[in-house]
Formats: structure tokens, sequence, C-alpha cells
């Protein structure tokens, strides 16, 4: 069983996920453990989904989120601009004034980002 969602263990483990713990019972796979953000949860939730389907029944996964007053933090990398940063957690480019809003104690026009800023990703 935990080599079927191995990808979903590596991912946790990328994501430094707390508290966690894997265990089979009664031939299920039993994960438990804290994910930093929602986007994170939403994340294993996702590889979950990839390996199992829409509905896993030989999976259950009890993830908690540590801190819920913002959807992710993300560290720019080159390249990227406010519209891309948007389009990848919202699924809409158009709201990176969202992000633009929420980030203004560091960012002074939304047309202006630097590799390396941390920028809070806030909940819709």
């Amino acid at each position: 069983m935990k080599a079927k969602y191995q990808s979903v263990l590596d991912l946790g483990q990328e994501l430094n996920i707390q508290n966690g713990d894997v265990k089979e019972e009664n031939g299920k796979l039993v994960i438990t453990g804290t994910a930093n953000t929602p986007y994170e949860k939403n994340l294993l939730w996702d590889e979950i989904k990839k390996v199992g389907g829409d509905n896993p029944t030989d999976i259950i996964a009890d993830i908690k989120v540590a801190d819920t007053s913002i959807f992710a933090k993300h560290t720019v990398k080159s390249g990227e601009t406010l519209g891309k940063i948007a389009k990848q957690y919202y699924g809409s480019a158009g709201k990176y004034t969202v992000i633009f809003n929420a980030n203004t104690n560091i960012l002074k026009n939304p047309d202006v980002i630097h590799p390396g800023q941390e920028l809070v990703i806030p909940n819709l």
C-alpha cells in the first residue's frame, strides 16, 4: 500500500509536513499530519487523487493546516510576474491585484517583483 502512494509520501516530505504519520490499518493506508498552508494541503490531496482516483477507498488522510490566515507563501523566481503567480494559485492571471494588495509592505508597483521576495498569497 505504501508503495502505491509513495509519491504522496515523498510530497509530504518535500513540503515538510509536521507531525506526519503513516501506517496501514485494515488494508488501508492512514496518513496524518499538518501542512503549513491550505495550498500545501490541496497539493497533497491532488496527489492522492492522482494516484487513487477521485474517491480512493484504500487511503484515509487527515491533513490539518497550521496557518489558515493565508492560502500560501511564495518565493519569487526569476522570470515570474504577479500574473503568472496568480494563475498558479488561483487559476486566473487577472487576480494578480489580490496578491499585490496583500504585499504592499514589500511591493510598490505590481509590475516590479524581484527573485527571492517572499509573497503572501491570500485566501480568496
